[in-house]
């Protein structure tokens, strides 16, 4: 399907808000300027036309013998910003008269709702921010709720950063095998497992490089966060020499979360949660996605329902308080009846959290790649997961902490943690919110370099895959010398 663009900026928003609609189609996003009324390929047409007393935004749909649109007139003065969110209220309502779908997000594409919440709430007050998420951006009164709940939870954790405040990331882009709906950068056991070795090596001197210079910038650790890939594809000894380097590098007297990703039950060992725990790890995410084995096998998980059971006891045994568990709605396949039973029995588990997320259908994934598509029932499927998430776990002491959103969602949905009282996982709300630097380690990771009074952010990137790390690691080192130039340009 063409995009068409004629005479405005707008064409992030309208490609996005498009792709809701049609998430199926390869979109192409063309300057337009001639007439293509005649055109027998489906398009969407949007157009500014600005005359000395109005500004005309207009959109078109044409599909086979379907041939509709939209037309909104504003006063010549109306602002850019404002002009974008009218036109995509247009384009909104033109899309969903055709699809019958809609999206509960309103015109929202953004992957951080909660954010713009709370600035809008800041701006006008709570009652405020309600009312323009309904009445200028289109939002379901559901998804009101839910992110009037989420920013209050978080507003609370947002509140004790500091601005030398500052949280570590380190990655390990190892997994045991490649998940069908996955586009991480990670690599399988199988292909990379020469690397590991000088891989754990390498990071280790990163850590402490990273570690001196934050030593030296004065600056507070607040959380870390090892994730990836698949971080206990390591063995225990690696595990221990990452976290050990952690923990030599960096004054851990300030640090209140340390969580170290054990996402695949088939890589959990008491020799590894022994490693953690005694590393001072004392949070860890242990993710069956689903408890349904049919599904498991589809989508390349190489475990079932009892392995993550097994682990999950495991981890408890091993003394851990605080577990999360990931949950995915809307994978291919599974059903309502499905995902309810998988959500009933982890809540009888009581973990300290719960992550919810929405299949998202990148572009590199195998899913996507193998031609899966998504159709409405999915859509429709996904929503009553996502609602039976808000009516099960209230009910078991559990409240949304935290919300992002991603492209090519199901339904435009959303990723939610839900956790008890006093559970927050600190490094997902910092790392939304984009509340404080984030120091990052390892191949793919950003370093996210927050001004302390300001919203600037400084991104400095490391090489994404473990090979390019290995190779480039002085430039990886060498770009480091950027955080202290940042600290004494914006100050601390």
């Amino acid at each position: 399907m063409k995009v068409f663009v004629d005479n405005h900026k707008f064409h992030y928003e309208t490609e996005n808000l498009t792709r809701v609609f049609f998430p199926n189609e390869k979109l192409e996003v063309l300057k337009q300027t001639c007439d293509i009324s005649g055109s027998d390929e489906p398009f969407v047409d949007t157009r500014r036309e600005i005359s000395d007393g109005a500004i005309a935004l207009s959109c078109r749909l044409s599909i086979g013998a379907y041939h509709s649109g939209k037309k909104k007139i504003l006063p010549p003065d109306t602002p850019d910003d404002e002009q974008e969110r009218m036109l995509a209220i247009e384009l909104y309502n033109l899309l969903s008269e055709y699809t019958g779908i809609t999206p509960p997000w309103g015109i929202l594409t953004g992957v951080r709702p909660i954010k713009l919440f709370r600035r809008l709430r800041e701006s006008g007050g709570e009652q405020y921010a309600k009312s323009y998420f309904k009445d200028k951006l289109l939002v379901s009164q559901p998804k009101i709720d839910l992110s009037v709940i989420t920013e209050r939870n978080e507003r609370k954790i947002l509140e004790t950063s500091s601005p030398n405040s500052f949280s570590l990331y380190v990655s390990i882009p190892f997994c045991p095998s490649r998940c069908s709906y996955c586009s991480f950068v990670s690599q399988s056991v199988e292909k990379s497992f020469k690397l590991i070795e000088p891989y754990v090596e390498l990071l280790c001197d990163e850590i402490a490089e990273t570690g001196r210079i934050a030593a030296e910038l004065s600056l507070r650790l607040e959380s870390v966060y090892i994730g990836g890939g698949t971080p206990t594809t390591l063995n225990a000894g690696q595990l221990e020499a990452v976290m050990s380097a952690i923990n030599n590098s960096f004054d851990m007297s300030t640090c209140r979360e340390f969580t170290v990703e054990a996402g695949r039950p088939d890589t959990v060992t008491d020799d590894k949660l022994s490693a953690i725990k005694r590393c001072g790890g004392d949070r860890i995410s242990i993710n069956p996605q689903t408890l349904n084995d049919n599904i498991l096998e589809k989508i390349g998980r190489r475990h079932t329902a009892g392995d993550f059971l097994r682990a999950y006891d495991m981890a408890v045994k091993a003394g851990f308080d605080h577990i999360n568990t990931d949950l995915i709605a809307g994978l291919p396949g599974e059903s309502f009846e499905s995902f309810k039973a998988t959500l009933d029995t982890i809540a009888d588990l009581e973990p300290k959290s719960v992550t919810v997320h929405t299949l998202s259908m990148k572009r590199s994934s195998q899913l996507t790649l193998e031609g899966m598509e998504t159709l409405r029932r999915d859509i429709k499927a996904a929503e009553n997961m996502h609602l039976y998430c808000s009516e099960l776990l209230p009910k078991c002491g559990y409240e949304p902490y935290y919300l992002y959103r991603q492209s090519r969602m199901v339904g435009n949905l959303e990723n939610v943690g839900w956790s008890k009282k006093g559970s927050e996982g600190l490094y997902n709300v910092f790392i939304m919110d984009e509340t404080h630097t984030v120091l990052g380690c390892g191949a793919g990771a950003t370093t996210k370099l927050k001004q302390p009074d300001g919203s600037y952010i400084e991104r400095i990137f490391n090489y994404k895959y473990s090979y390019e790390y290995l190779n480039g690691f002085d430039e990886i080192i060498r770009r480091k010398g950027r955080f202290k130039s940042f600290y004494e340009e914006y100050g601390l």
